[in-house]
């Protein structure tokens, strides 16, 4: 017992100079942070409500500690060196991350609150997304969500966006990435058009029939990736009709135009209710899964959390989703 109260004060010593150490450390890296966003000291000094000296100051002891140059600095401009730039990167992360952490301690039994950016294809979108969003902002009206409706592969982290909503295999990625659905692509037509023109057997039959594509000129051909016994059969196909999006595709093929190929859940309702009819399902693809996606991992904020528990729970029950 003499022995312990005679390294006690040693012990509260090291771990209050170890809690300055991080101190200065999470210092250091916001100052550097925020002179190189606003490539200037002074700049930085009023973001941070520090003064100039004390700025310049923290950015030399950086440099000092690390033994290299950070910044290059000339009476008009601060600019980030080489390793600088890979600093930057690791720094801003360390932050992020802490922010989330704290905002995860503080939300954890909190009702959502602030801003949510929310991403997905265009159709999908409206169909499933944006009532889904409503859905939360009714049950979290302290927030307030934009939706950016893309029909492109759109980078969460370049483009600030929270969550995304992805169709089709994820490229590795630090994102979080939970599977919620599957769909399959499909080649429909409508009755009144099968009866009149014939309904196709083989991939082949599609050369006599008339064609609607989507986004791909009428003066060239497409190829529409078939299956026949699990291994790829991709047919050439010369469009008629050639439409700038899905929901042009759709209407053209339920007016009985001709055959076209959409995702699952594009057609369903036409298909349920008789006004399309599906075609060559013994040659279609296997299916793609559909995820959501967000920047957050295991620290998700209350916001980003409930939506994403919200989006998972509509998506995984609607059946029209789970081919």
């Amino acid at each position: 017992m003499l022995f312990l109260q005679a390294y006690l004060p040693v012990i509260f010593v090291s771990i209050r100079q170890l809690g300055l150490l991080l101190m200065d450390r999470f210092l250091e890296l916001r100052v550097f942070v925020a002179v190189a966003e606003e490539e200037g000291f002074s700049a930085a000094a009023r973001r941070l409500q520090m003064s100039p000296p004390s700025v310049t100051r923290v950015v030399a002891g950086l440099e000092a500690r690390l033994g290299i140059k950070l910044l290059n600095r000339t009476t008009r401009y601060v600019r980030v060196t080489e390793s600088g730039e890979r600093y930057l990167d690791d720094a801003r992360r360390i932050l992020g991350e802490l922010q989330i952490a704290d905002d995860t301690a503080v939300g954890i039994n909190a009702s959502p609150t602030g801003d949510l950016s929310v991403t997905a294809p265009t159709m999908f979108g409206k169909l499933f997304v944006v009532p889904g969003v409503v859905d939360y902002l009714q049950q979290y009206p302290q927030t307030r969500v934009s939706v950016a409706l893309l029909d492109r592969v759109v980078n969460l982290l370049e483009e600030g966006f929270d969550v995304g909503i992805r169709i089709g295999k994820l490229p590795d990625s630090t994102l979080c990435a939970l599977k919620v659905a599957s769909v399959r692509w499909i080649v429909c037509a409508s009755p009144e058009y099968l009866q009149q023109h014939g309904t196709p057997v083989n991939p082949s039959d599609l050369s006599q029939h008339r064609i609607i594509t989507i986004g791909v000129s009428a003066a060239t051909t497409t190829r529409w990736a078939l299956y026949n016994d699990g291994k790829p059969c991709p047919v050439r196909v010369q469009p008629t009709l050639s439409v700038s999006n899905t929901e042009a595709a759709l209407t053209a093929a339920l007016h009985g135009f001709g055959i076209t190929r959409l995702l699952s859940y594009q057609s369903a309702a036409a298909v349920a209710d008789g006004h399309l009819k599906v075609v060559l399902e013994n040659f279609e693809p296997p299916s793609i899964p559909v995820q959501i996606i967000h920047r957050e991992g295991r620290l998700a904020s209350a916001k980003v959390r409930a939506f994403v528990d919200l989006m998972l729970q509509r998506l995984r029950a609607d059946t029209s989703l789970h081919d």
